[in-house]
């Protein structure tokens, strides 16, 4: 066994490594979607390793509303770019600091599509994040860990071509580029530009994180990217958060539906939509079917939402349907609310955009955890749930394709198959042995591959290759 003075020493010698790895990671965007989430939770895993991390992210600060980096990544080093000024300005992407484009192509959007920007705005929005990086320090870090492939990339080359750079593929990316290669749609009158900038960004990194196995093959052809510089790190979750645990389920839906309810219409704000008591019946009953995510297209909840009404008569006791997510003010095609009342779709329940920190109960309060996305670039709803003891419902292709067992830790489904989505809603409510056996097997499954300590050390060893020095003493 070790003395004291060899422990100590073994302290020093960590203290020394890892005092000089300074990581600045950077995320254009606000935080709303996965990537922030993703971001958040690698950067907490390395400071607890002892590397210094400071977080250069959009920001939006409105009243009542998710968005406020600060807040977000409290607890850690933060510089945010606000963009809070610039949803009133005539062209927010030309505001000071300007307003962040986006990968996704909605109508109307204060943050339209990167194919659409022309020169002019990529360099306002380049040197924005110049300064931005600057004032973190980014020509001093150690590693510069840019999630997505964006105008930080190329600030970063311009004030700091000496610093090694990880980038980080959420998915995103890679469907706009697919897109662009088969036939740009109009009104991205820059595609090919954008296209070309995302290929020599992703080249110039010195390795690129991706989410699965699946993602090498999508990202090798669209660019000419050597496989061996991508390393697999998967989204995952925290297990001191994430595990089954008892909450007083009615109590917890009375809460979000009835009494602080956050649901919308699409022309209200949270809160919009709310439920009496005497609707809440169906929640003692039966299982709670859960979707958690934003209301864009690729999500398919339109068809969650028409495959529920298709087979809900045919359950055999009440199973209600909620759907916890769609950040306030942005939807894609159908907004719920209105598949809802088009259908006469009934136990359908709108429960509004919720914290991170809220998902644990919601997950306990729940039975099945659903997402029905045909382009779902990883799932982390899905490994949150099951680490929780849900079983999950998917589509079989991309992410949910390597995070599910069809048959042991839940259903896998094709895409756009409603009569296919229906009958594992069928089976899941009407089979409850079904359902609890593959529950537990999920369970088991994402918690023996998916925690965020054991992604931590895996990022911090490709920062140790990189570098080539170890932040990880020999024992």
């Amino acid at each position: 066994m070790a003395d004291a003075g060899t422990l100590r020493l073994k302290e020093m010698v960590l203290e020394d490594y890892t005092m000089l790895a300074h990581v600045v990671m950077g995320l254009m965007f606000f935080p709303r979607g996965g990537s922030a989430h993703v971001t958040r939770s690698l950067a907490r895993e390395l400071v607890k390793i002892g590397c210094k991390v400071t977080i250069v992210c959009g920001s939006l600060r409105i009243a009542g509303r998710p968005g406020d980096a600060r807040e977000f990544f409290a607890g850690l080093d933060v510089r945010p770019v606000d963009y809070t000024a610039a949803l009133e300005a005539e062209d927010p992407l030309r505001a000071d600091p300007p307003m962040h484009p986006s990968y996704e192509d909605r109508p109307d959007a204060p943050d339209r599509i990167f194919a659409s920007v022309d020169d002019e705005i990529y360099e306002h929005l380049v040197t924005t994040w110049m300064r931005a990086l600057s004032d973190a320090g980014a020509a001093q870090a150690d590693i510069l860990h840019l999630n997505h492939l964006t105008p930080l990339n190329e600030a970063a080359a311009r004030i700091a071509p000496h610093v090694p750079v990880v980038g980080h593929i959420h998915g995103t990316e890679l469907l706009m580029l697919e897109a662009i290669a088969q036939g740009a749609p109009m009104g991205w009158t820059h595609a090919e530009a954008w296209a070309e900038r995302i290929r020599h960004w992703a080249s110039a990194c010195q390795r690129l994180v991706v989410l699965s196995k699946t993602q090498i093959e999508r990202l090798t052809n669209l660019m000419p990217i050597n496989p061996e510089r991508c390393v697999v790190i998967s989204n995952g979750f925290d297990p001191s958060t994430f595990d089954r645990h008892e909450v007083d389920r009615i109590a917890l839906w009375r809460q979000l539906l009835v009494e602080h309810p956050l649901g919308w219409h699409p022309d209200g704000e949270p809160g919009s939509v709310a439920y009496i008591p005497d609707e809440l019946s169906p929640f003692a009953e039966g299982p709670v079917l859960l979707y958690v995510g934003r209301y864009t297209s690729v999500k398919r909840i339109r068809l969650l939402i028409t495959a529920y009404a298709l087979v809900r008569e045919s359950f055999n006791k009440p199973a209600p349907l909620v759907l916890v997510g769609g950040f306030p003010g942005e939807w894609e095609d159908e907004h719920p609310f209105e598949t809802i009342e088009r259908t006469g779709a009934r136990d359908v329940f709108l429960a509004g955009w919720h914290g991170h920190e809220e998902l644990s109960d919601i997950f306990a309060a729940s039975d099945v955890v659903i997402l029905p996305s045909v382009r779902e670039q990883f799932g982390q709803v899905l490994v949150e749930g099951m680490a929780c003891g849900l079983p999950a419902i998917a589509v079989n292709a991309y992410g949910p394709s390597e995070i599910i067992d069809d048959g042991q830790t839940g259903w896998l489904i094709p895409p756009d198959d409603e009569r296919a989505l229906a009958d594992a809603l069928l089976e899941a409510v009407n089979d409850d042995g079904m359902r609890r056996q593959r529950g537990v097997a999920a369970y088991t499954a994402v918690r023996a591959r998916y925690s965020w300590p054991s992604l931590g050390e895996k990022l911090a060893r490709t920062y140790e290759a990189i570098l080539g020095r170890p932040f990880f003493p020999d024992a």
